[in-house]
């Protein structure tokens, strides 16, 4: 075959939309599989507000179909400007508000914007994609192994062996894949040295910037609470990017309207970026969320149940691992604190099937997906080591009646190792 460039001959495809695509295969056939794989939410069991639907097909109607402004509509802008406001008491002007189809193109341009070939990106493992964005960009992978012990966070004392001379921090809190957030202390810390590391850079130096990605914040649950760098520590909002959206909170994934935050000459270079790449959220979207995120009445509505019924669950899952633990079966789980993902633990690896033995994580993955008709999410599809036996489960195409005989299976295909 004739040679592509660098960046197409080395690069490697999503672990998660792999093993999505084989599961939906095997249920085209006719198999009974439960999926808790994907990071998405099945608009049967969890639909986008009412409300947001209507705007959208009226916005439609009255043939907003043309191209929006590179950097979103001004009245989206400003109702973000309001939303942020109001629910994470932050404020920012306009000119530090870009719009756009989701997170995923934001976070590829900050990328873009701030780190060129061969420069420092600091990240943990397991994390969503930024070892892609990374490997796409020929930056530095510069890998932080996060542990359970916490909460498989990134601590500041594992920050500071690579900052010197480092382009980006990426932080993701609460954290897809773990559904765990940053402690406060920590995250005090983490900014404390990112404002230390710039006070040090001179005039003609680059500055480390900081990805914040919060894209869950308002979903968390029980005591949990989510830190903003920008209350903690004021003196970094030169230096941070939010990535923030409607894909979570709303489970509207589809509708693809996301946001960056952050310093006004950062964001106009992204939106430079975003105009050749023309990733924008469309225009009658844009006018529907502008609308949408206004009627406060309704979000606190929709948020207030939509919290519940992802809590219920995710509880209700946990429970069930720590039962199976209980029963003396090589599972754990970490107790939910948010997003919409459980980190749990299957331990399997040198169990004997018969006369098969699981001598990988792989095996051990596939026996439940076969056996319990489990499928879930390894931790190494997230940049962890392939013998990480910890997985993500993602509870947004879960039915409450769906949990019982999950565990029913898993029990039983647990029950058959030796």
């Amino acid at each position: 075959m004739t040679k592509l460039s660098r960046l197409a001959e080395t690069l490697i495809g999503s672990e998660i939309v792999k093993l999505g695509n084989a599961i939906n295969e095997r249920k085209r056939q006719g198999e009974k599989i439960y999926n808790f794989t994907i990071g998405d939410f099945d608009p049967n069991v969890f639909p986008i507000p009412q409300e947001l639907e209507n705007l959208i097909v009226d916005a439609y109607r009255s043939h907003y179909t043309n191209y929006p402004p590179a950097d979103g509509v001004f009245e989206l802008r400003n109702a973000v400007k309001q939303f942020i406001n109001r629910y994470q008491h932050q404020d920012f002007e306009l000119n530090e508000i870009l719009i756009a189809s989701g997170g995923r193109p934001l976070i590829y341009t900050l990328f873009k914007t701030v780190a060129d070939p061969g420069d420092k990106v600091i990240y943990a493992v397991p994390s969503w994609n930024n070892n892609h964005y990374t490997s796409m960009n020929g930056a530095e992978h510069c890998l932080i192994d996060a542990t359970p012990e916490n909460n498989f966070m990134p601590r500041a004392e594992d920050i500071a062996k690579h900052i010197k001379g480092a382009a980006l921090i990426c932080l993701c809190t609460p954290q897809n894949p773990t559904g765990t957030t940053l402690q406060k202390e920590e995250l005090e810390k983490i900014c404390d040295l990112i404002i230390a590391e710039n006070a040090s850079r001179g005039p003609g130096e680059k500055k480390l910037y900081l990805m914040f990605d919060q894209m869950y914040c308002m979903l968390t649950y029980g005591k949990t609470v989510h830190y903003n760098p920008l209350e903690l520590r004021p003196a970094i909002k030169p230096y941070t990017i939010f990535i923030d959206g409607i894909s979570k909170v709303f489970a509207a994934t589809g509708v693809r309207v996301g946001w960056a935050l952050g310093p006004s000459h950062v964001i106009a270079k992204m939106k430079a970026l975003l105009s050749h790449v023309g990733a924008w959220a469309p225009m009658a979207e844009q006018k529907a969320v502008a609308a949408y995120l206004l009627q406060t009445t309704a979000v606190d509505a929709y948020l207030t149940q939509f919290r519940a019924a992802l809590e219920e669950r995710l509880i209700k899952i946990y429970e069930g691992f720590i039962t199976l633990r209980e029963k003396g079966y090589a599972v754990d789980a970490i107790a939910p604190q948010a997003a919409i993902y459980l980190t749990i633990k299957i331990d399997l690896t040198g169990k004997k099937h018969g006369t098969h033995v699981l001598q990988t994580q792989h095996d051990v993955t596939d026996y439940i997906l076969n056996e319990a008709k489990l499928a879930v999410v390894p931790f190494y599809a997230f940049g962890a080591e392939n013998n990480s036996p910890w997985y993500r489960l993602s509870v947004g195409t879960c039915r409450l009646e769906e949990i019982e005989p999950v565990f029913e299976k898993l029990d039983a295909a647990l029950a058959k190792l030796q």
